[in-house]
């Protein structure tokens, strides 16, 4: 009887083969020439023949135009007043609402309005086919009337003389109109040096009604409202305030006083010289990469546009309000170092712990709360996947995971994708949440405002640095972040080594139920690289099993691998294996493959390894650290932490103790009748105990510091 042998195969060229790599090194080098020469001759090839291609959808100067649903065209365009005339963009439809109603109070013959359905395409990088079936690119160049590749001297050839974008005053406004100034810069640069070509119209984005004499007031950036708030000291109550940030929250009443004002809301753009332009390009070129980290590592926090200047130079919008969608992009995609947290997760948090949140509840009905109470402002399918993806367990997902998955959260078949509808499965804070994140930090937290409403902390301080913990990735405007997960135990080990200032010990990668091999190496031009496979035992000639697969390959996905291995694909013409078995369940991984004994032997004996997963440290970018560096510097800013959050616990003990001092002097004042309480004004009582002594403070937690007086 033939013995069963088994032999671990983790470096073998098999995991050429069954992790989807190509068999032979030298193939791949030459594809990736191949690819690049290919790249070159269709970028030369394509300056050459788009340009016939593009201006076939070129716009004429014409009186009437059809076929452009929601257009609303200015009478006077492409007639002989057409320089007059100024097409309105705006953000959605119900922005078009507010600007057909402000349009009714101005001449109707000079401004047309035309509603976009979503962000422009950034044309500067974009292919000849993206630019050609892109609908609103080629209603923009019609409504206009735009000939391609033509040099304008004035604005008498096109259908209108000037644009305006009319959008909404937050970050997705601002990308928008950097968008539009970006394709007409792409292709017409001349007409951004024409006077008032391009100008924006904004709009209120706080107003404050006084309650008694309803006189209003209308700020135009959160800067210039917060500066006139403090000016009023304690007076702030007397006003009522309502918050702008989208053009939907405008009445038509309003709509018609803000173009009554027109010359109020309306900014010109204004090219000053060349920087301009190069400016507009460091923000949308993607050759300008390395430029554009340089711009963002510059951003000074406060920056902004003076909305109360009538007009913008085209370099000051890139840099004084475009760059803050960029910072606004970074913190959105990179976790914090501290927390390991980005926004959107640290609003969650947030919801969790002013909830209380130990009792489960929907998904879909936690999102809702979350949106409510922490001014979330993106669609709750976003929000959704963030709850979700802070409750899921499977290897590959979170070390330790914040909420608790109370219901088919998603499994590593699909990689999460897999998850029940919203409506379906509950969650809760898992019971680990509160101790990683102590109650007593929440007081020393610098909350953020919005809206009027407090919301998350710039960040949390959680006990061990949880960005190794659970890993991150994300990409942002010029960075991208890559932190594999580490054993809680071996970063806890390192915080005890430092506190008692003993060198850290390196730490390797580790994941969670994961029983594949993670290796290391280093090199002087990659530095360390982990990489991570998975396992497949050779059972006997002709079979395979595979037990485990690299970190996020997902079952799924693999399965369908292997059946290109059946049936042949595009890099094994032939079919390679025989035929597969699958004993997989949610949380295991195994795959039965059988192979004729020459195909395994060519597997044994072919070519260079090419392992399945690799992990490179340099990709480690949580705003600014990596592996072992990310944790000392967490370390620092928590012994920080610690001593601040020592000093306040220590001044609450000092003021209960001071309280209890009173309320025993008060008791005992009273039964000795030192102290009247009966039949006394409130008013009295207190200032006869401010005389004997008494300690008289607001405390944040319990008020007074003195018993509350009942009437006897």
């Amino acid at each position: 009887m033939a013995t069963t042998k088994k032999v671990p195969l983790q470096s073998s060229s098999l995991h050429n083969i069954f992790n989807g790599g190509t068999l032979k090194k030298k193939t791949i080098e030459k594809e990736m020439c191949g690819t690049l020469k290919k790249k070159t001759i269709e970028k030369e090839m394509y300056q050459k023949n788009t340009q016939p291609e593009l201006k076939k959808t070129d716009g004429i100067k014409r009186q009437r135009i059809t076929g452009i649903p929601k257009l609303e065209d200015a009478i006077d365009a492409g007639g002989k007043n057409s320089e007059k005339c100024t097409l309105i963009l705006t953000e959605g439809d119900s922005a078009k609402a507010l600007a057909m109603a402000g349009i009714s109070m101005v001449d109707r013959n000079f401004y047309g309005v035309y509603p976009l359905t979503c962000k422009l395409l950034n044309v500067r990088d974009a292919n000849h086919k993206q630019i050609m079936e892109n609908a609103e690119i080629q209603n923009i160049k019609q409504i206009l009337g735009l000939q391609h590749g033509k040099e304008y001297e004035s604005t008498k050839g096109l259908r209108y003389g000037h644009l305006m974008i009319m959008t909404n005053q937050d970050h997705d406004g601002s990308h928008i109109k950097g968008l539009l100034i970006n394709f007409i810069h792409s292709f017409w640069p001349s007409l951004l040096k024409i006077p008032s070509f391009i100008a924006e119209f904004i709009t209120p984005i706080v107003k404050a009604t006084h309650r008694k004499n309803r006189t209003v007031l209308s700020f135009y950036s959160m800067l210039e409202y917060e500066a006139w708030k403090e000016s009023l000291g304690g007076n702030a109550n007397a006003w009522a305030i309502k918050y702008y940030k989208g053009l939907g929250t405008s009445t038509s009443k309003e709509g018609k006083g803000y173009f009554q004002d027109i010359e109020k809301h309306k900014k010109d753009f204004v090219w000053v010289n060349e920087n301009d332009g190069d400016t507009i390009e460091l923000a949308f070129s993607k050759d300008q990469i390395e430029a554009r980290k340089n711009w963002l590592r510059q951003f000074e926090p406060g920056t902004h546009l003076d909305q109360r200047e009538k007009s913008i130079k085209y370099s000051d919008f890139v840099n004084k309000e475009l760059i803050l969608l960029s910072m606004a992009d970074l913190r959105r995609s990179i976790p914090s170092v501290v927390d390991g947290l980005k926004p959107d997760q640290r609003k969650v948090l947030l919801c969790s712990f002013k909830r209380n949140f130990i009792k489960e509840a929907k998904v879909a009905q936690f999102s809702g709360y979350v949106s409510e109470h922490s001014a979330f402002h993106h669609g709750e399918q976003s929000l959704d996947s963030t709850i979700i993806g802070m409750a899921q367990d499977f290897v590959g997902s979170n070390n330790i995971n914040l909420l608790q998955p109370n219901g088919q959260f998603g499994t590593r078949h699909q990689g999460g994708k897999d998850h029940a509808s919203t409506k379906y499965i509950y969650t809760r804070l898992s019971p680990l949440t509160r101790f990683l994140f102590p109650k007593d930090d929440d007081i020393l937290l610098e909350y953020q405002t919005e809206d009027g409403q407090s919301i998350e902390p710039v960040c949390y301080m959680p006990i061990i640095p949880m960005v190794l913990v659970n890993g991150s990735e994300g990409i942002g405007m010029g960075w991208s972040t890559s932190v594999p997960n580490y054993n809680p135990r071996d970063i806890i080990a390192n915080v005890k080594r430092l506190l008692n200032n003993e060198p850290m010990e390196s730490m390797d990668p580790w994941y969670r139920g994961f029983k594949g091999v993670i290796e290391k190496s280093v090199t002087k031009e990659a530095g360390a690289t982990y990489t991570i496979t998975g396992v497949i035992e050779q059972v006997d000639s002709t079979t395979l099993r595979i037990t485990e697969l690299p970190i996020r390959r997902w079952t799924q996905d693999y399965k369908e691998f292997l059946e290109s291995l059946v049936t042949g694909n595009d890099k094994i013409k032939e079919p390679f294996i025989k035929d597969y078995r699958e004993h997989n369940d949610d949380v295991t991984v195994h795959f039965d493959v059988t192979l004729t004994e020459e195909n395994m032997n060519i597997a044994i004996q072919e070519g260079e390894e090419i392992q399945a997963h690799h992990h490179n440290c340099h990709d480690q970018y949580a705003f600014d650290s990596k592996g072992v560096r990310i944790l000392e510097e967490f370390f620092h800013k928590r012994l920080d932490f610690y001593a601040k959050r020592k000093g306040v616990l220590l001044d609450n003990l000092e003021l209960d103790l001071l309280k209890l001092d009173n309320k025993v002097r008060f008791i005992l004042g009273v039964i000795e009748g030192e102290i009247i309480v009966s039949n006394r004004k409130r008013a009295d009582l207190l200032l006869e105990l401010k005389q004997k002594g008494f300690f008289h403070k607001k405390d944040k937690r319990n008020g007074c510091g003195v018993p509350k007086c009942r009437r006897g």
